[in-house]
């Protein structure tokens, strides 16, 4: 499906400085409904078209990989309903989209811990999707679903153990051989959205050097111009990885 609402690149826009990888906290879904009085999971519901348009956003100015939290490992601490909508919700999400992103070349991916709690119907679904898409080269959209910056690095650290890795082997790049996904490069710019300013144990160790953009807009509100507003931030920032200017 050609991209459903094209929108022109901003000219103040640099084509080439942009960042290969940008990672979104999708945040303020609940606010979102609240305001209208609705439930929290009709927020949930309007952000879809959020990721959509943010998506084909990242693939018209050229991003490699489109990294977005859908589900925390703090989220099982939520309402059963609302998990168990979040669930079903995610499931369709992929199932109404996935296709459409295949045809746009888009590799789908998942990062996170395969829980017992998550219905087999949306491990199958998740699966399906990554064996359909896995040789599309255009991007790369991971999704980070029971997802935890934490989780994340003892899993690591487990693989390390029960490999029977020597210590004197134990290095940083021993450890981000064993995440979720250690092809994928660190992310160059992470944006949260909704005003709130923290992590919320997102990608822990592959923000180290990452540019935090923080945005007022609430999740379901957020479009592909906010996006580009945020990489135009990223292009003022100057990017010194520790090291100092000569």
């Amino acid at each position: 499906m050609p991209d459903p609402r094209p929108v022109a690149i901003p000219r103040s826009l640099r084509r080439d400085s942009i960042p290969a990888h940008v990672a979104v906290v999708m945040d303020g879904n609940g606010r979102w409904a609240a305001q209208r009085g609705l439930a929290r999971t009709e927020g949930h519901g309007a952000g879809e078209k959020a990721l959509v348009d943010v998506t084909y956003g990242a693939i018209a100015l050229g991003v490699k990989t489109l990294t977005v939290y859908a589900f925390s490992t703090e989220n099982w601490r939520r309402p059963i309903d609302e998990v168990r909508y979040l669930m079903n919700f995610n499931r369709g999400l992929l199932e109404r989209n996935r296709d459409d992103l295949h045809d746009q070349g888009v590799r789908i991916t998942f990062s996170g811990r395969e829980d017992r709690r998550i219905p087999k119907r949306v491990l199958r679904d998740m699966r399906g999707a990554e064996e359909l898409t896995l040789k599309n080269k255009v991007m790369t959209l991971n999704i980070a679903f029971n997802y935890g910056g934490r989780a994340e690095i003892v899993d690591a650290v487990r693989r390390l153990v029960k490999e029977k890795v020597p210590e004197s082997k134990i290095d940083e790049k021993a450890i981000r051989r064993r995440l979720y996904h250690p092809e994928l490069a660190d992310p160059d710019l992470v944006i949260r959205t909704s005003g709130e300013y923290r992590i919320s144990n997102f990608l822990l160790w592959e923000i180290a050097y990452s540019e935090l953009v923080f945005s007022e807009v609430l999740w379901p509100d957020f479009r592909r111009e906010d996006l580009f507003e945020a990489i135009e931030e990223f292009q003022r920032r100057e990017r010194r990885f520790g090291g100092v200017d000569q």
